[in-house]
């Protein structure tokens, strides 16, 4: 199976729109965890995430009929601008059917760059389902996120230029994981060329699709899922993407809304770019990882996933990067209404620093 995966990543069509995103080592993070981390630096596309690969090589695929009735998807945000992108650059008509809670610098972005963006219902399962009545009715091509071999070769070509770029020893690659078509084909080359390396995918705690299946052994349907990292907010990991990752995949690894903030202060840290929650999810699945395993001196690649992210988002990450670090913790108490009861609060914590104190 990964050969067959092999060859259509080596014949991806994303180098029209995409750039060989670089490989970079974080020397803070580096010198924290004591390894060598390396940051594949796919915010720094065009469209500040990896999605354009996938969304340009399948409409690049597509026979002149079905290019000149056009395309619509469904997407958090990332994959839209990739189809919008890609239709922009092909001639393709692109409506992108986006849930109203996407992020509205990525809505924005779409219709920039001259898609037609439609906002139907509150979760990416809510505008999937849109989007096939529309495809249905006006008799569009559907370019799926992720569940779609050409998508998956797409992307697969991170793959190929981590282990282009950096030929010496890897010992794992972290992936983000939404419906899993960056995990798919970059796991597919990996495996093949280079099969001692762990591919390792990191879920949000609250939305974890390709966890539940690996355990289940099947597809598993969640019943809801986390909004904060909204780029990997899928209900169910796709069925190609599955088949290919239970082959290839070695673990998840889960982290908390705290820990992804956290991740996105490091990498601010040593690049001075701000990572959308789900683009930071690999940094974070490293510095669990190194925490449970208590590795040292190896060379771990995070793939740092994309950079759209509200700006009204940014004060709730700071607040919950310390957090997430452990260096603060926030308490609910019950004291009692009398004076004096604060100050007895103040002793019972010792010496240790208030930074905020809110009573209702």
């Amino acid at each position: 199976m990964p050969q067959q995966y092999l060859e259509k990543i080596l014949r991806a069509r994303v180098y029209d729109v995409a750039v060989e995103s670089p490989l970079e080592q974080a020397d803070r993070l580096s010198l924290r965890t004591g390894n060598r981390v390396l940051l594949k630096r796919e915010d720094e596309q065009l469209v500040f995430s990896f999605k354009l690969r996938g969304a340009y090589n399948k409409i690049y695929h597509l026979s002149e009929a079905q290019r000149a009735a056009g395309v619509v998807a469904a997407s958090a945000g990332n994959h839209a601008q990739g189809v919008a992108l890609a239709g922009q650059r092909l001639s393709v008509p692109a409506t992108i059917v986006m849930p109203v809670t996407t992020p509205a610098i990525k809505v924005d972005t779409v219709r920039r760059l001259g898609g037609k963006a439609v906002l139907q219902g509150d979760s990416y399962d809510d505008a999937y389902a849109h989007a096939l009545q529309l495809a249905e009715e006006k008799d569009l091509t559907f370019i799926h996120p992720f569940d779609d071999p050409d998508v998956i070769a797409g992307q697969g070509t991170i793959g190929m230029e981590i282990l282009r770029q950096h030929a010496d020893p890897i010992d794992a690659v972290f992936v983000p994981v939404g419906g899993g078509g960056l995990i798919a084909g970059v796991a597919a080359y990996i495996k093949h060329v280079r099969p001692d390396i762990r591919v390792i995918g990191v879920e949000p705690e609250d939305s974890p699709t390709l966890e539940r299946a690996m355990a289940a052994g099947r597809r598993v349907t969640l019943p809801r899922v986390g909004l904060f990292a909204d780029g990997v907010a899928v209900r169910q990991i796709g069925k190609e993407t599955f088949r290919v990752a239970r082959q290839t995949v070695d673990e998840v690894i889960l982290v908390t809304t705290d820990e992804i903030c956290a991740a996105i202060k490091d990498v601010f840290d040593d690049t001075r770019s701000v990572a959308e929650p789900a683009g930071a999810l690999a940094i974070a699945g490293i510095k669990k990882y190194v925490d449970r395993e208590g590795v040292k001196n190896q060379t771990l690649v995070g793939i740092l996933s994309g950079a759209n992210v509200n700006f009204d988002r940014l004060r709730h990450i700071a607040e919950r990067a310390e957090v997430g670090e452990q260096r603060e913790a926030l308490f609910a108490v019950q004291i009692p209404e009398k004076p004096g009861s604060f100050l007895a609060f103040c002793r019972a914590l010792g010496k240790r620093s208030i930074t905020e104190f809110n009573y209702r």
